[in-house]
């Protein structure tokens, strides 16, 4: 990829990057929340650890560092709105779980009822990845509760999180070489 390669290009990039769209619950001391992710992924088959990356000024990291413990809710391809309803707004506004069905896991992290299926987490190790936390973790249970419905992808979302503004104050990495230049169809 070539230094010119432009913002455009890399948002295009990064949208083609597949991966899911989740719910993710938090609880501590009582208080209880809830938040739309898309960087979630699994890390090991064994033990069977996952991984999630939060944002360094997200409402919900001091609460996911004190209790250690998270729950993943898969979301369906058909949910945007729920995904909407846990992402565009934050936990210091307002309660998002408030009228959203959902029961707490044995830490108190919320598992929705909609949800198409959950994991239980505890954190095993946190380390720093630029701008966000990384929270390795160890699936203590979980459930499908319906097998057949496809899960939500990130491209179905469109720019929901901003993700273009955030990228589009960025350039590719020069540390790319030319041979491997971007190509798309806006830029072929």
């Amino acid at each position: 990829m070539s230094e010119s390669a432009s913002s455009e290009s890399l948002v295009a990039l990064m949208r083609r990057v597949t991966v899911g769209v989740y719910v993710i619950g938090v609880c501590d001391g009582g208080k209880a929340n809830a938040f739309t992710a898309c960087s979630v992924m699994p890390v090991s088959f064994a033990p069977v650890l996952v991984a999630i990356a939060v944002g360094q000024d997200h409402a919900s990291l001091p609460m996911l560092r004190a209790s250690g413990h998270f729950s993943v809710n898969v979301l369906g391809s058909e949910q945007l709105q729920l995904a909407r309803h846990f992402g565009a707004s934050s936990a210091r506004e307002h309660d998002k779980l408030a009228g959203i069905a959902w029961r707490a896991d044995s830490s108190g992290a919320p598992l929705l009822e909609a949800a198409l299926a959950w994991l239980a987490c505890e954190v095993q190790q946190v380390t720093r990845a630029g701008d966000h936390e990384l929270f390795i973790a160890r699936l203590t249970h979980g459930s499908i509760r319906l097998p057949d419905a496809l899960p939500m992808t990130y491209a179905q979302t469109g720019n929901m999180d901003g993700s273009a503004d955030l990228y589009g104050q960025r350039r590719v990495s020069t540390a790319v070489s030319a041979h491997d230049r971007l190509s798309t169809p806006e830029h072929p």
